[in-house]
């Protein structure tokens, strides 16, 4: 109980805080996207370019951590994806979407945000080797299989997948970031303490406007329909995936601060970003936008079971 009162309500109080407001009509849609637009294309870059530059790479990247939690990752979505298909009959456009639900976890906004309250900021090293590769992975393998799908059913050439994957990664301003940040650590180039001073700032608005501004987006999702595989969806990213990775992680001997950081992003609800891939194949959008707003409000009780778990 006091770990769901001293590490997740804050979290999202200030989420809700964000849902009241834009419920209330105190802010507008235009002005909760703008904010939104802030968090995720400056100030969560900043954040995510400041950490991998300075991250210590020969502890944070434990190969193990990352196994466990990419592996629970993967076959989440393979069965969301099959499970969307083959049980509820869902084409398989639509089934690649909800796969891709039950693959990304919420790794930034509240990832983080849950397990600094908890365990501090020196705990966070896994949570940055997670999240370098939580994109590139996420989107190469929602991408990948979705052309896939397009390709087949068109029956036109797959010649040219390689291309059409690697600009729709690469055009997204957190992979760029964290590229940007992992050259800036190996070449051991040293940020002038000025342009540190200024990303830090920054740095400090990344989370709690980001997760304002989730807030004021999940009210516009308001669940409508396709109850059933919202709820296997929501399911798969916040049962079978942590429960995967656990397994695996107490299997290959995770360190106990890998544990924590692997487990408690796994439990995590699907991002925004499961919405965004949705809205890029105007498929299954419905599903999507709920699932998002649903597992949110369910990650209260996904983080609570986990801290309670965890040491």
């Amino acid at each position: 109980m006091q770990a769901l009162i001293d590490v997740i309500l804050p979290v999202f109080m200030v989420v809700g805080f964000g849902y009241v407001l834009a419920w209330r009509e105190f802010l507008s849609d235009i002005a909760i996207d703008s904010i939104m637009k802030f968090a995720q294309q400056v100030a969560v870059p900043c954040l995510l370019f400041s950490a991998l530059s300075q991250i210590d790479l020969s502890t944070g990247f434990d190969p193990a951590l990352l196994l466990s939690f990419y592996t629970g990752a993967a076959i989440s979505f393979a069965l969301g994806l099959f499970g969307a298909h083959h049980i509820f009959g869902r084409s398989w456009e639509d089934s690649v979407v909800i796969g891709f639900c039950a693959l990304f976890s919420n790794s930034v906004l509240l990832g983080l945000a849950i397990t600094e309250r908890a365990y501090g900021a020196d705990a966070l090293a896994g949570n940055y080797a997670i999240i370098a590769l939580h994109s590139p992975f996420c989107y190469g393998l929602g991408i990948t299989v979705m052309e896939l799908v397009r390709a087949k059913e068109a029956g036109t050439s797959m010649a040219r997948l390689p291309g059409t994957v690697l600009k729709a990664m690469f055009s997204n301003v957190l992979i760029i970031a964290i590229v940007l940040g992992f050259l800036v650590n190996i070449s051991g180039f040293a940020i002038p303490k000025p342009i540190q001073g200024g990303l830090d700032m920054m740095v400090r608005t990344a989370l709690p406007t980001a997760l304002f501004a989730l807030g004021g987006i999940l009210y516009r999702y308001r669940p409508a329909g396709d109850m059933k595989v919202i709820l296997f969806a929501c399911s798969l990213s916040l049962l079978v995936h942590p429960a995967i990775t656990f397994t695996l992680g107490y299997v290959t001997s995770v360190s106990e601060a890998g544990m924590r950081s692997t487990v408690i992003t796994s439990a995590m609800a699907p991002g925004v970003n499961a919405y965004i891939f949705a809205s890029m194949y105007q498929r299954a959008l419905r599903v999507a936008a709920s699932t998002v707003l649903i597992a949110t409000a369910f990650t209260v009780v996904s983080a609570w079971f986990w801290l309670t778990v965890l040491p």
